[in-house]
């Protein structure tokens, strides 16, 4: 088995959820889903990061910009401390453990921000002049983005040209150290970026999620988070009824 944890959305009513397009896309792409809660235990995120084969960090709302130094603006929408601080500590934790990741959209935010970058609060502020919150289905791609030729993203999608879907007001400013841009819009914004070291680190700000049924050549995403997992994972110990035995 290849795990994936999916990092799920958090309620004020204190409900996690995670719409069905992550899942089903994982379990089509060949490995297992297990749904991330943000747990409020830090001792409990390295046991987490030693169970997991890879890790999605899914979209949703705003992040607390007390995580890259800034106070809220006005444009600053929902935020959600369990879900920031659980997340940040979670793909740090994965980073270091050298941990197939990939973000998407909120994400890919939270990835850049865990290790060590910022993002525009609002893209207003970025001179953003495509439409980035789309009023069309979901499903439905609204912009173009150019990938960058060489990158991983390339590689995966096979493709120089996409038209994605769209649905964020903030966006990447200041790049980690560690991760490059593999993605922009015609106006500049950051659609995509990715680790320059060995493991795989990915994250597109689109929903890739929401598109693979309609579109397949956005289950490839999924597709090499899986297959980087299962290279990655260390054998797992299972206790049986002669103690521990390990297995692939």
């Amino acid at each position: 088995m290849t795990i994936i944890g999916i990092t799920c959305l958090y309620e004020q009513e204190g409900q996690a959820l995670l719409p069905h397009h992550y899942f089903r896309a994982v379990e089509k792409a060949g490995g297992v889903p297990v749904l991330l809660p943000p747990l409020g235990s830090e001792d409990a995120v390295p046991e987490l990061v030693g169970f997991l084969d890879g890790l999605i960090l899914a979209g949703g709302g705003d992040i607390d910009p007390l995580y890259f130094g800034e106070e809220a603006t006005p444009a600053t929408g929902l935020i959600s401390p369990e879900r920031d601080w659980f997340e940040i500590t979670l793909a740090r934790r994965a980073l270091a453990a050298g941990r197939p990741i990939l973000g998407i959209c909120r994400g890919m935010q939270v990835l850049n921000v865990a290790a060590g970058g910022d993002i525009h609060q609002d893209i207003g502020t970025a001179g953003a002049r495509v439409k980035h919150f789309q009023d069309a289905p979901r499903w439905y791609p609204t912009h173009a983005v150019h990938v960058y030729p060489g990158t991983r993203l390339a590689v995966i999608l096979g493709e120089r040209e996409l038209r994605v879907n769209s649905f964020h007001h903030q966006a990447v400013r200041r790049l980690a150290p560690g991760l490059r841009a593999a993605a922009l819009a015609v106006d500049g914004i950051v659609e995509a970026v990715e680790g320059t070291g060995r493991p795989f680190v990915l994250g597109v700000q689109f929903h890739p999620e929401s598109m693979w049924e309609r579109y397949p050549i956005f289950l490839e995403l999924f597709a090499a988070l899986v297959e980087a997992a299962r290279r990655n994972r260390s054998p797992v110990k299972l206790l049986t009824g002669d103690g521990l035995a390990g297995i692939e």
